[in-house]
């Protein structure tokens, strides 16, 4: 388990330490892929930093590598070079175990697809992470009602997924995502499959959610209009960082086109 090398009194001040550093700290990351027609590169030496509590999207249209970099945050790829570093530990060196310990405690995934079952009850949807985590049934109940409540909810908790909108839907995958209490939540185009006004609603939770419980969010989308929820804007072009501050001012700044004809001019 994350920390076990640590002494016990010494615990609460290690993991202060590291939670008072960024969440994420990437320095020089690249990713390519070999295939038969060669060596694909996808990202360019990135280097990214989020801090607790922060509220970031990256943006990028289609095969800049925001899918990929998404992949390497969530701990689910590996890079080809450079440093990753989750929460102050250096991904690269963890063995399997330990690496999904610290993704399970540290992490919620929320995707564009719901992935519920949809046979099981909202309440038995949301708890679903915490019988991998071996909780007990008394307090899964109590936390995924706890969860269900906070997405607005807990009314439905004994329905099934067909019985709830598409909307309600994403809100129980965001609710799954928080029961096991991440620090990071890391979101791949939540709102891909929802109405505009739906999208909206799930874009003010997520605000929600960062400024009340204080949730860093990582959010990929190729969306302005969802990128302008959040804080900050790291925008990706050719797997390159070409943009990357206020979310208000980068939102509306360059065009993808722009962007990947300036990268091409100076590489």
């Amino acid at each position: 388990m994350i920390g076990d090398s640590v002494p016990q009194g010494d615990n609460e001040a290690a993991a202060r330490e590291v939670a008072s550093g960024p969440v994420i700290h990437i320095r020089n990351l690249r990713k390519e892929y070999t295939s038969v027609a060669g060596v694909i590169p996808v990202l360019h030496g990135l280097n990214i930093e989020v801090m607790p509590s922060e509220f970031v999207a990256i943006m990028g249209a289609s095969g800049s590598g925001k899918s990929t970099l998404m992949n390497i945050l969530g701990c689910l790829d590996i890079a080809t070079s450079g440093s990753y570093l989750l929460n102050g530990h250096d991904v690269a060196v963890l063995d399997r175990d330990t690496l999904a310990h610290l993704r399970n405690d540290l992490i919620g995934f929320v995707f564009q697809g719901f992935n519920l079952l949809p046979r099981a009850s909202l309440l038995d949807n949301v708890a679903l992470p915490l019988v991998y985590s071996k909780v007990s049934r008394e307090e899964r109940e109590a936390r995924a009602n706890e969860m269900l409540g906070k997405v607005g909810l807990a009314k439905y908790r004994d329905s099934q997924p067909n019985q709830i909108s598409g909307g309600q839907q994403q809100r129980v995958a965001i609710a799954r995502a928080l029961v096991n209490r991440p620090q990071l939540l890391l979101a791949d185009e939540p709102t891909g499959n929802l109405d505009s006004h739906t999208g909206n609603e799930i874009m003010n939770l997520f605000k929600e959610l960062n400024e009340r419980d204080g949730i860093t969010i990582v959010l990929i989308t190729h969306e302005v209009e969802v990128a302008a929820y959040a804080h900050r804007l790291v925008r990706l072009a050719d797997g390159h960082i070409v943009y990357d501050g206020s979310s208000h001012e980068g939102a509306m700044s360059k065009n993808p086109t722009e962007y990947s004809a300036a990268v091409h001019s100076t590489s």
